[in-house]
């Protein structure tokens, strides 16, 4: 007999889940009169008068502005119909064009679970439920690990905006079966019994080389909640709806900070975050050109799947087939030169000027690493990594 893990209560959820409506106004309220929020708003918007003797008067002017705008967030989609118009803004002001492939194969009026690359850790979901919303499609409930909501303005912040928590600060074997019990249980709940659809990194962090890998721990995790119900494994899978999605950015504005990571880990054998490198590099993915954006969704997996292993192999060749290669990752393998036996497509020299232009910014000691963050998408498709 199947175990229903549907059976328990929605306050089950509660540690992890997003925000409700009926919570949103004391929430957004908090957030009003949240000093370090307001002093953040101070640090992105006038950093240099964020640690003057006007931080306190314009903290003050922050906050009766925040409460002026928010004034009629009332709901979710309150809250989301007002982001879009920053959204439409942001694409607006920082690509090159916007677009979106396979949407037209999904149901409007079922749940899925997309499982996406991960480039970059506010855009990617942003693109994704972007890409729904101007389609009339409801957004997705987004994962996001539990270091980045070290702070509780951007805690609520992010649940605020349809996301749950993974709890990856766990201690201990047992604290983090637990943690990732609970987390496929809600993953369930949220498709299952809600209809709400789930956005799931393919790993844990960002693909800073550029290298798409599908972590099969992220499916042993799905497999969880109903490994005692009596289904197959497959059968799991296929009852999840699970969606490989591929984000595809032509520029990526964090190129140089991971590019410089990945050659301090290279040398030195780790790589030590600042207080408030995650914020800034929140803000850096919004604010930075990113060229063309492309959002293309896969096909529903079925349930002809023995393992993780194989699951995680069908993710990996649907992002790499749906994947957009740009110019930018054309010519990186150019100038690394190992195009090899492969064509590289012919540029104009506008392109091909960008690329330099874009290239001559970065410093001299991260440019192979810069070079390969590009080059390797191209690689990944011809089957080379």
């Amino acid at each position: 007999m199947e175990t229903s893990l549907m059976n328990a209560s929605p306050e089950a959820f509660d540690e992890i889940r997003p925000y409700r409506d009926e919570e949103v106004r004391e929430v957004v309220e908090r957030l009003t009169k949240d000093a370090e929020f307001k002093k953040a708003i101070l640090r992105f918007k006038f950093p240099k008068l964020a640690n003057s003797l006007l931080a306190l008067p314009l903290a003050w002017l922050v906050g009766r502005e925040l409460s002026k705008r928010l004034a009629k967030i009332n709901t979710i989609h309150d809250l989301q119909v007002y982001v879009e118009s920053y959204m439409a803004e942001m694409i607006a002001n920082t690509t090159q064009g916007f677009s979106v492939e396979g949407l037209e194969n999904l149901k409007a009026d079922e749940s899925y679970l997309f499982i996406s690359n991960h480039r970059d850790i506010a855009m990617d979901p942003a693109f994704v439920n972007y890409a729904l919303h101007v389609k009339g499609r409801n957004t997705v409930r987004i994962a996001i690990g539990d270091n980045l909501l070290k702070k509780n303005y951007v805690n609520d912040l992010m649940r605020l905006n349809k996301s749950f928590i993974v709890q990856r600060s766990a201690k201990g074997v047992r604290q983090m079966m637990a943690a990732f019990n609970l987390l496929s249980r809600y993953i369930h709940h949220s498709i299952k019994e809600e209809n709400h659809s789930i956005w799931i990194a393919q790993k844990e962090g960002r693909a800073k080389d550029g290298i798409d890998r599908t972590d099969p721990a992220i499916i042993k995790m799905f497999y969880m909640a109903e490994k005692k119900s009596g289904k197959s494994f497959g059968e799991c899978i296929a009852g999840l709806k699970i969606v490989p999605v591929a984000l595809s950015y032509e520029y990526d504005p964090l190129d140089i900070d991971k590019s410089r990571e990945l050659v301090q880990i290279e040398q030195e054998g780790h790589y030590a975050k600042s207080e408030f490198e995650d914020i800034t590099s929140i803000a850096q993915g919004i604010a930075g050109f990113k060229g063309k954006v492309q959002v293309a969704f896969g096909q529903p997996l079925g349930k002809n799947y023995a393992d993780a292993d194989a699951v995680a192999a069908e993710v990996d060749r649907q992002i790499r087939q749906l994947y957009k290669l740009y110019p930018s990752n054309y010519l990186a393998l150019e100038a690394l030169n190992e195009a090899e036996d492969f064509t590289i497509p012919t540029f104009d020299a506008r392109t091909k000027a960008e690329f330099t232009q874009r290239l001559a910014t970065c410093p001299e000691d991260y440019k192979q690493q810069w070079l390969k963050l590009y080059a390797n998408p191209v690689k990944n498709y011809l089957g080379r990594l």
